[in-house]
């Protein structure tokens, strides 16, 4: 192979990984949050959707139903999840097909980053 061509696909392979772990600095930062309808609860997650922080308004014990609190809390947590998930997909949009997204998009890039390492690493050889 042309010596040439190969500096520039290991130069194109570290300039990719680089990028790629950019992102993934980036979606380790996200916090996104919602609240319930009625304002009583409040949720944070992280960047995979994780939850960072929960906040229950004491009102809450006003009406001892803890089916409809236990509902209230997970739709809260399903969209601030949700807007994480569109967070993380504005980060990584130039890194996906064209028509991805939010809802189907997979926006864990480990396999790919341990791929392209293996790829600088080895000069394009597995």
């Amino acid at each position: 192979m042309d010596s040439t061509l190969h500096s520039g696909m290991y130069a194109e392979y570290q300039r990719m990984a680089e990028d790629v772990r950019s992102a993934k600095r980036r979606l380790t930062e996200i916090r996104a949050t919602a609240e319930s309808e009625d304002g009583l609860i409040s949720a944070t997650v992280g960047g995979s959707g994780e939850l960072v922080e929960l906040w229950l308004d004491p009102r809450i014990y006003r009406t001892p139903d803890s089916t409809a609190l236990a509902e209230a809390i997970a739709g809260t947590l399903r969209e601030a999840a949700q807007r994480a998930q569109e967070e993380g997909f504005a980060i990584l949009a130039d890194f996906l097909p064209s028509d991805a997204t939010p809802e189907t998009a997979d926006l864990r890039f480990d396999p790919l980053l341990t791929d392209l390492d293996r790829e600088i690493a080895g000069g394009g050889r597995r």
